[in-house]
């Protein structure tokens, strides 16, 4: 709901000190609630652990912009110096939705009051995500792969979720092979430098990241290993390589020490391609193998489910401007695949994508309704998917930007599809975006029934957080979340 609108400060600069000093101040309660009881704090979908004052700050302001409500520090702080008071177990608390519900059916009630009727149900709880640490094994270190190293380091929480163990790899040709792996986890020139540590024990063969000992193991294909060795047990092996795409071929990974297996690439036969928020509920107990589909498929398939519940969809072509990949050549070369052997730096390169299919997978409504290409443009990261639907109904860009804000914000699709109103947004502006996608409302087009909708989505770092969504879900993990639905 909206709030009354706060009228503008007197002093703008004293304003800002003083929500300054109230960020500030977050900061230690929302670690000490994320380090010491596995609490996650959040501002409408936004992660607030680690981040700076300037960042809870800039979550805010985002709020007050899409959400088109006056939350402010003044609101937020006092609520989670109340909730800090509590002695909660395991969960996910959003914040800013909490200070909104309190402030719209808090019924008279004292915030403490409120706080003890919301939380109840974790107030003293001791019941954890998962009953013991999941083991977690990343087999392939490139692009996804160190992403998604990163995310769960940052997710390790009080250590008794998903635990990184070890990272599989072949050995590089040069001597100091750990350290230059350690070197590109350290920094990157998309993403930036790693928050965090990193310390290389040559002679372990180990990467300390974070406080997290992850075992390297060098070898050459998935029969060479046995991590019940290394003291792995019933791990999750994320395969990053894109090698095996089948289940006989995937079904290699499923060694002593190991017990499930998610693939980071589209996937053949009767695997399930899974895009998190859409089909998730096929991650059932008795799977042992599983596919996260592609950056692409995340990026759309969401946003398609809301659109063929809300309005039909008949009809409908896909268009990927997507950014390069390793795939491709620096500098015009042979390559097998056509086109894709001229310099990725240098052209617009006019691919085939096989997105527009696999929603079939996650969707079967449409199968045979959606075509699809995809053009490589001369970016290392962030990709723009172009929806042109033709749809069951009329409808008008009014309504559907207000239908898709509304999904962005208060549904459970939130963590998936994204919500802009800039008219500056470029792609650099996506990078590190943790949704599937973000609608750029400034861009709808509607005529009728038909309509384009341009979605950005960081292909490398938002796609690999659906991995991280799947592989929670793939080990049982469940976070009770609040505030819960009026």
């Amino acid at each position: 709901m909206d709030q009354q609108q706060r009228p503008l400060p007197d002093d703008f600069f004293k304003d800002w000190k003083q929500r300054e000093a109230l960020a500030e101040g977050m900061i230690p309660q929302i670690g000490k609630l994320y380090r010491e009881h596995n609490v996650s704090t959040y501002m409408y979908g936004n992660n607030m652990v680690n981040k700076s004052v300037i960042d809870l700050m800039k979550a805010h302001r985002r709020v007050r912009q899409v959400e088109q409500n006056e939350l402010s520090e003044f609101d937020s702080a006092p609520m989670l110096d109340a909730i800090a008071k509590l002695q909660l177990g395991p969960a996910h608390l959003d914040i800013g939705k909490m200070v909104v519900k309190y402030q719209s059916l808090g019924n008279g009630r004292s915030l403490d009051d409120f706080l003890n009727d919301e939380l109840s149900n974790i107030i003293g709880s001791h019941t954890k995500p998962l009953p013991q640490p999941q083991d977690v094994v990343l087999y392939g270190f490139g692009r996804i792969g160190r992403l998604v190293a990163r995310i769960l380091i940052d997710k390790a929480g009080g250590g008794d979720v998903l635990r990184l163990r070890a990272i599989v790899i072949r050995k590089g040709k040069v001597e100091n092979d750990l350290e230059k792996r350690a070197a590109l986890l350290r920094r990157d020139s998309v993403h930036g430098s790693f928050k965090g540590t990193i310390r290389v024990l040559q002679e372990e063969s180990t990467l300390v990241i974070n406080g997290n000992p992850v075992k390297v193991i060098y070898a050459n294909s998935p029969q060479e290993i046995d991590y019940t060795h290394y003291g792995i047990n019933n791990a999750l092996i994320v395969d990053n390589t894109g090698v095996w795409k089948d289940t006989a071929g995937l079904s290699g990974h499923l060694r002593p020490g190991a017990s499930k297996v998610l693939l980071t690439a589209p996937a053949g036969d009767d695997i399930p391609n899974i895009v998190y928020g859409v089909n998730h509920d096929q991650i059932t107990p008795e799977r042992s193998i599983i596919s996260a589909a592609s950056c692409t498929t995340n990026a759309i398939v969401p946003v398609l489910k809301c659109l063929l519940d809300e309005f039909g969809v008949t009809s409908g072509h896909v268009e990927t401007v997507h950014a390069y990949t390793n795939d491709q050549n620096l500098i015009d070369n042979y390559h097998k695949g056509g086109r894709r052997g001229r310099s990725a730096a240098l052209n617009m390169v006019l691919t085939s994508t096989g997105a527009a299919k696999a929603v079939a997978k996650a969707i079967p409504e449409l199968q045979g309704k959606l075509t699809g290409n995809a053009i490589r443009v001369p970016t290392p990261n962030v990709s723009m998917a172009i929806l042109n639907l033709q749809l069951g109904r009329e409808t008008s860009v009014e309504e559907i930007n207000e239908f898709l804000r509304q999904q962005a914000l208060h549904s459970p699709l939130q963590q998936q599809i994204g919500y802009t109103v800039s008219t500056e947004a470029v792609s650099t502006d996506f990078v590190g975006s943790r949704q599937a996608c973000v609608l750029d409302s400034q861009a709808t087009i509607v005529d009728g029934k038909s309509c384009v909708l341009y979605c950005w989505y960081d292909n490398e770092f938002g796609y690999s957080c659906q991995v991280v969504r799947c592989l929670e879900t793939f080990a049982g993990v469940v976070w009770p979340s609040y505030p819960q639905e009026a």
